[in-house]
């Protein structure tokens, strides 16, 4: 969703991991350009303004990159944020997850009309779900109807309130685990009936993944795209902790309000996003990989037209779903509109955004160490329709 139309994580325990459609939002621009964006770095230490300890970003176009960080990386030392910070992607994960499925259609391994049950049968049952009557490619632009397991109340405050969180927060949950919530509850709606976002989509289509390769699906995407395109800061964590270095903080309310104490909550187990929101990487490596996604690098025409077609999202008239990929329309003055893709992502303590243009010529990625506050929308409209 939109900025202003999305989820955030304080107005709802189900929020970081459900993060995953944040409106717009982005900034920098080529090196060797300095003072051609101001209105970039205006509008990213505006966000600052706002509250958020400190943000990174990072933008390329062509084989130019440029960077800028406002704020601080951590609240006690005051140290800044650096432009080569690693921080947790949130459901930008699911571009991932979605790349790599479309590649094993393009080989011929599976089909995105084949149903979850052909893959993962009996799975995907109870309270009136059915995996026999889902496609993969309705788990892939959320037009599924499976439940989102992080809406889930209980789930909620066990991980996203104070209490809940510092108990919990290195629990060791297993996919079954998660789906399992998912399948306690009724559906959303029936396939193909409406559109909701569901990080139960992406456990799935990760389910799938493993199912189909014989192989963790962590695996198949460092193989098929860290690997092949030299993506040094990312990773799929699995069951580990830490972030790696460099890195800073991350923060949270841990609350159903925007005010009250903030705590640091950089280290947990992120085998709760699991394929829908747990990867990590740094703004660089974002820009290079949204570049050459776009840039017909990583899947071939047929496959990049699929991943293309989006659907609509009720109450965001700007943002357009496709598979694990947002068509978000800037409108920049005079009759001129700027059509970006790529994909945003919250999780504990960090909100994330990705995106490029259609040719994959100017990409850029930004993360913000906190996860209550923060129009990154502003920055991504500065950064391609200027000041």
């Amino acid at each position: 969703m939109n900025r202003g139309v999305r989820t955030t994580l304080v107005a709802a325990t189900a929020l970081a991991l459900s993060a995953a459609l944040a409106g717009p939002a982005i900034a920098a621009a080529p090196a060797g350009t300095a003072g051609g964006h101001d209105a970039t770095r205006r509008a990213v230490e505006a966000v600052v303004q706002e509250g958020v300890p400190g943000v990174t970003l990072t933008a390329r176009e062509g084989h130019a990159t440029w960077s800028t960080t406002a704020g601080v990386g951590n609240l006690r030392t005051e140290a800044p944020r650096s432009a080569h910070d690693r921080y947790r992607v949130g459901s930008i994960t699911k571009t991932f997850v979605s790349t790599v499925l479309l590649q094993l259609e393009a080989e011929g391994r599976l089909s995105l009309d084949d149903t979850v049950d052909k893959w993962l049968p009996g799975k995907v049952r109870g309270h009136g779900h059915d995996g026999r009557t889902i496609t993969l490619r309705r788990l892939l632009n959320h037009t599924s109807g499976v439940f989102n397991y992080t809406a889930d109340e209980g789930f909620g405050r066990k991980y996203f309130l104070k209490d809940g969180f510092f108990e919990h927060r290195y629990d060791r949950t297993s996919p079954a685990d998660l789906l399992a919530i998912a399948m306690s509850h009724k559906p959303d709606f029936a396939p193909g009936t409406s559109w909701n976002y569901s990080n139960t989509n992406y456990l799935l289509a990760a389910m799938v993944i493993e199912k189909a390769t014989g192989r963790p699906y962590g695996a198949e995407i460092r193989d098929r795209v860290i690997a092949p395109l030299h993506l040094t800061a990312t990773s799929v964590p699995g069951t580990r902790v830490t972030v790696p270095q460099p890195s800073s903080r991350a923060y949270s309310k841990l609350a159903q309000t925007t005010t009250g104490p903030t705590y640091e909550v950089t280290t947990l187990n992120p085998a709760i996003a699991y394929g829908s929101g747990e990867m990590i990487s740094d703004s660089a490596d974002l820009d290079r990989f949204y570049s050459a996604l776009l840039g017909g690098r990583l899947l071939p025409p047929h496959q990049l037209k699929e991943m293309k077609t989006t659907v609509k999202i009720e109450g965001a008239p700007n943002v357009r779903y496709g598979l694990g990929l947002m068509d978000r329309t800037l409108s920049c003055g005079g009759g001129r509109e700027v059509h970006v893709w790529g994909h945003d992502g919250g999780i504990h303590g960090s909100s994330s955004d990705a995106v490029t243009t259609a040719d994959g010529r100017h990409s850029l990625a930004l993360n913000l160490n906190g996860d209550w506050t923060g129009d990154t929308g502003t920055v991504i409209q500065a950064e391609f329709c200027g000041g």
